[in-house]
């Protein structure tokens, strides 16, 4: 992905049609009585605190009314709607296993159209399935365009969640521009605290997305040496990360959704209640709301 160009036609046309999905959600997501804020939680950091009607308590509690979904949490649509709505929450992406796409995206289709979510995201790739030169990662670029065509056509979308090895570069592009390149109809969902911890700019490499990015994942890290026992990670707005720059650049962007995440919270209701609250007050103003 060069710094200029980024954008293919296709890619517009697709994204056009994502982000007014994305955005009609994100009015819907609101709180009541709110300004209408894109915020949403990556259930993966309520994973040890207790069962799932659990985790979307303190989702509902923190005021926060979407959610992004690990899977299929283990459970049926049918169970897991009943949670959301008793809740008054949402699912506005799912992290989906790219092993999952290859060997079952009907049944990935059939349980996130059954439970109201558009957007799938690949989160991870574990060491062994990840591309090692610029000719790997264009070929997994031209394997997730295949998978989000076969999506389109079921009305959903396909995005891509990044950590810090596809900072990698390859004259002078990080893998992730590589991959995306190869897939102009793949939005970006960026993770801002890997970027960061890959050595990067976070605020001026999501730039690089503009027109792309369907949601950045609102994660802090921590002063270097301080909370070990959280890997570094912090609550939003409590760590090293400029959030008024990265906030703005995801906003110009085109961000619809700011997910709050932390990969390892020792108080979990407490890591998703002040993050919620950092972003309820720095987003109306860059947001114009």
């Amino acid at each position: 992905m060069k710094k200029q160009g980024l954008l293919l036609s296709t890619a517009i046309a697709g994204f056009v049609v994502a982000a007014g999905a994305a955005s009609v959600s994100a009015q819907d997501a609101a709180p009541e009585g709110d300004a209408a804020l894109p915020i949403a939680v990556q259930m993966y950091t309520l994973r040890n605190f207790g069962s799932v009607e659990e985790q979307l308590a303190i989702v509902e509690e923190a005021g926060v009314s979407a959610v992004e979904l690990v899977g299929t949490h283990d459970m049926s649509a049918e169970d897991l709607n009943g949670l959301l709505d008793a809740h008054g929450i949402e699912a506005v992406s799912a992290h989906v296993q790219l092993d999952a796409l290859r060997s079952g995206i009907e049944d990935v289709i059939e349980f996130n159209k059954a439970v109201g979510n558009e957007v799938i995201t690949v989160p991870y790739l574990a060491e062994e399935a990840r591309p090692t030169d610029a000719e790997g990662w264009t070929a997994l670029g031209e394997e997730l365009e295949e998978f989000a065509g076969q999506l389109e056509a079921e009305g959903l979308q396909l995005a891509y969640h990044n950590h810090d090895f596809e900072m990698e570069e390859f004259d002078g592009q990080t893998a992730l521009e590589v991959m995306f390149d190869a897939a102009p109809s793949v939005l970006a969902q960026l993770d801002v605290a890997w970027i960061d911890r890959a050595g990067l700019d976070a605020a001026e490499y999501i730039a690089n997305f503009d027109g792309r990015l369907f949601a950045i994942h609102a994660k802090d890290n921590a002063p270097e040496g301080e909370a070990e026992e959280e890997d570094g990670w912090a609550a939003v707005g409590s760590g090293t990360i400029d959030w008024q720059a990265v906030l703005t650049a995801a906003n110009d962007a085109g961000a619809q959704w700011y997910i709050i995440e932390h990969d390892n919270p020792a108080d979990a209701s407490a890591t998703v209640d002040s993050s919620a609250r950092f972003l309820e007050q720095e987003l109306p103003g860059i947001l114009g709301e």
